[in-house]
This record gives structure tokens, C-alpha cells and sequence, in this order.
């Protein structure tokens, strides 16, 4: 029986940063899922055209991605997202499995990064491993993407875990709670003086490049600035994290178990 493993992610269009977040991830789940042949989807529209454009080169959506296998003769497909919550990104992965699953004799989906509790434990874990060494007055400030979906609330929770856990870092959003407004005043409350400004996202794309890195007024590095705190970027996406990708095949095994144990 012929097995894939499709590895659906949001996609960027930054070469270097598709090999040290998304090639990174998709390796290490190779790598463990060695009986299936790997390949490749983004949820996003406009990177898939950008990349086509651009470079000529073509990339699945998630629906063009399990026709292709359905056609292709497969008959056992593990589906592992990248994305960091359940939110739209998600859903729109979750409806084409949904879908497509009656032409599979297998088609299995493992969870995004935030999906449990142990989730949020064991991402603190391994956030702890790239934060760089810290004076008294300094923290670390997580951008995550935000989201109009309910599940934005996985950010605020994060960050009240953080706070519970006295882990030095806060996390915010660009596009939804919390928002940096309000991490400054909790940084201006504990007298922070400087802070590390880090994606929370897969790949450190246009947000973490343009929104929180660069020099433009809205930025959050300038923002910060303008409120007297020095910010320090750190262009580094979640991808290059060996114990975040581990915890994408951790998702994956777990999926495949549960599949089989209901089966």
C-alpha cells in the first residue's frame, strides 16, 4: 500500500527561511515517518501565486495536494499541519481531510502546535532553549500572528502561563489580544529596560521582518522604542527550534496511534 506524508504548512516566500523553518520540519518528520514518501502544501494563496510568479515555482494547495495523491494511487496519507493554532489557517486543512477522507483507506491529521495543555508546557520548555541570557531588567517579547478566530485566546493564554511559570517573556499579538500596548505596560510595571523581540510563528516572515523588526513607526521595535524600552530583534522562526519540530512529530505519532486504537 502506497503511504505519504503531506506536510501542509501557511508557506513563505523567503528562500532561506523555507529551509531553516518548513525544509526543517518536514526532514524531522520524514525522518521518523521513513516508510512515506514526503511532500508538500501552503494554506496560503498568495504565497503559492508569489512563488509561481515569481520563481516558477509551483506548490500545492492542501485540496490540489490529496487529489494529487488520490490520483497518484495512494492509499494511506499522514497529514501534518504546521500552523501554531486551531484557527482559519487550520480549518481550511481540516475541511479539505475532512472531505477527501471517504477516497483514502487512511487519511490521518495531527494537530497544530497549541492544541493541549501539555501543549503550552511543553512549548515554554522549548522557547527556553533560544532565549538568550538575560540581565535583571531584560525579557523576552513574543510576536505571535493573531487572529479573528476564536482561538486567539491560545496567545493570551500562553502569555498567562508565562507569567504564572515566572518565565521571562511576554506574548503578544499583531492582529488580535494581547496587544503590544498592553505588553508595555506590564514591561513598564516590572521596570523592563530592554527586551528581545521574537516570532512566534512558524517562519520569521513578513510580520516578524516588517511588523516587529524594522524601523517603520508602527513597528513593534519602534514602539517600544518610543516607550523607552530598547528592543533587540531576534529573526528567528519556531521552525528552527529542534524541540518545537519534535513536538509537530509528536502530534503526528499520536494521531496515527489514536487512528489505530479506534480502528
Amino acid at each position: 500500500m502506497k503511504k505519504a506524508l503531506l506536510v501542509i504548512s501557511f508557506g513563505t516566500r523567503y528562500p532561506e527561511t523555507l529551509k531553516n523553518n518548513i525544509e526543517a520540519c518536514e526532514q524531522q518528520l520524514a525522518a521518523v515517518f521513513a516508510d512515506r514518501e514526503l511532500f508538500r502544501a501552503f494554506t496560503s494563496g498568495m504565497i503559492i501565486h508569489k512563488l509561481r510568479q515569481r520563481d516558477g515555482i509551483h506548490i500545492d494547495t492542501p485540496h490540489d495536494a490529496l487529489s494529487r495523491l488520490y490520483h497518484a494511487g495512494y492509499h494511506d496519507v499522514a497529514v501534518q499541519c504546521l500552523h501554531i493554532i486551531n484557527g482559519d489557517e487550520y480549518e481550511k486543512v481540516l475541511r479539505e481531510v475532512e472531505r477527501f477522507r471517504p477516497l483514502f483507506k487512511r487519511l490521518v491529521l495531527g494537530a497544530p502546535l497549541l492544541s493541549h495543555f501539555d501543549d503550552y508546557l511543553q512549548l515554554m520548555q522549548a522557547l527556553r532553549h533560544q532565549l538568550p541570557r538575560l540581565a535583571e531588567n531584560e525579557s523576552v517579547v513574543f510576536m505571535g500572528h493573531g487572529t479573528t478566530h476564536p482561538a486567539f485566546s491560545a496567545y493570551a493564554c500562553l502569555d498567562h502561563l508565562m507569567n504564572h511559570a515566572h518565565f521571562p517573556a511576554r506574548v503578544g499579538a499583531v492582529e488580535s489580544y494581547p496587544e503590544l500596548a498592553l505588553i508595555i505596560k506590564g514591561l513598564k510595571a516590572q521596570k523592563i529596560r530592554k527586551v528581545y523581540l521574537m516570532p512566534l510563528m512558524l517562519v520569521a516572515g513578513d510580520h516578524a521582518i516588517h511588523d516587529m523588526a524594522s524601523n517603520e513607526a508602527g513597528s513593534w521595535k519602534s514602539q517600544l522604542g518610543q516607550a523607552g524600552i530598547v528592543a533587540v530583534p531576534w529573526l528567528q522562526g519556531l521552525g528552527e527550534n529542534p524541540m518545537i519540530r519534535q513536538m509537530f512529530v509528536d502530534h503526528l505519532s499520536h494521531a496515527l496511534h489514536d487512528q489505530e486504537a479506534a480502528s
